[in-house]
């Protein structure tokens, strides 16, 4: 089976900074034409603006996902662009910390909302349009061509108890079994879902967090058998595997990229 994703549509959400964009970029090196896609259209104008105008493999798309008119304009912008959409990765997500005992600050309805209901909803809509483009493929002994991958970002923060981040844990933890569960689901129309959860990766929330509290760092290092912080770049390649039919026979996984921090015990950081 082959790594490669040339010639494939993918819809990357989330892809103004951090992970997201790394993933898009390197799609785009990879002969991908992307859907760059991301609530701030200031930061993808600023990264992708010239790129996107014309005909080439890039387009852009802003606005709100947590809105299903936005998820189907998402859909419609991209069928009027590339005519198809083969990959889906779901990267937009936030990550809060909060008090876990008060009600009105514990993140727990935003998380859900920006972080599951975002990434289900759209899976849900975008694997209704790769199953109308799988009809009349022809059926064989052997591998299936395969409709479609959607990959979603989650957390290690799903297993692990970090009570200032009860609300992210709680999201993260749904995105895996949404995985799971979707997965199974889209398994007999030849769609695979799967999720890459990660720690000690260096995305746009967690540069904001050290920002914040820089003592975090060597708190972060100091938890991972590694001894540091990956940058964005490093999860791309999992990415890549997922969406090509190297991982043909792989539905329903949680792949794990932390530089080997689930390993210990918790740390204080924020764990992804």
């Amino acid at each position: 089976m082959s790594f490669s994703i040339s010639g494939k549509t993918a819809i990357v959400t989330g892809s103004a900074n951090g992970i997201g964009l790394a993933i898009a970029r390197h799609f785009l090196d990879k002969g991908v034409q992307v859907m760059f896609a991301d609530m701030d259209e200031a930061r993808l104008t600023d990264e992708i603006g010239d790129e996107a105008r014309g005909d080439g493999p890039v387009r852009m798309f802003s606005g709100d996902l947590r809105q299903k008119l936005t998820i189907a304009n998402l859909l419609s912008a991209t069928i009027d662009a590339f005519d198809r959409v083969d990959i889906l990765v779901n990267a937009s997500r936030m990550m809060k910390v909060s008090d876990p005992l008060k009600v009105e600050e514990d993140a727990v309805e935003e998380m859900i909302q920006q972080n599951l209901m975002t990434s289900l909803r759209l899976s849900q809509m975008t694997a209704r349009r790769m199953m109308k483009q799988a009809e009349g493929l022809a059926e064989t002994d052997g591998p299936q061509p395969a409709a479609g991958s959607i990959i979603n970002l989650s957390s290690i923060a799903a297993t692990r108890t970090q009570t200032c981040l009860m609300g992210y844990s709680i999201a993260s933890a749904a995105v895996d079994q949404m995985t799971r569960s979707m997965a199974v689901a889209l398994a007999p129309h030849g769609i695979r879902v799967n999720a890459v959860a990660f720690g000690s990766v260096l995305s746009g929330s967690l540069q904001a967090a050290l920002k914040a509290e820089p003592d975090w760092r060597g708190q972060i290092e100091a938890g991972t058998p590694l001894g540091r912080i990956a940058p964005a770049s490093e999860i791309v390649e999992t990415v890549q595997y997922l969406a090509s039919d190297a991982s043909s026979f792989l539905t329903g996984q949680v792949l794990t990229v932390d530089g080997g921090r689930s390993l210990l015990d918790s740390v204080f950081a924020p764990a992804h």
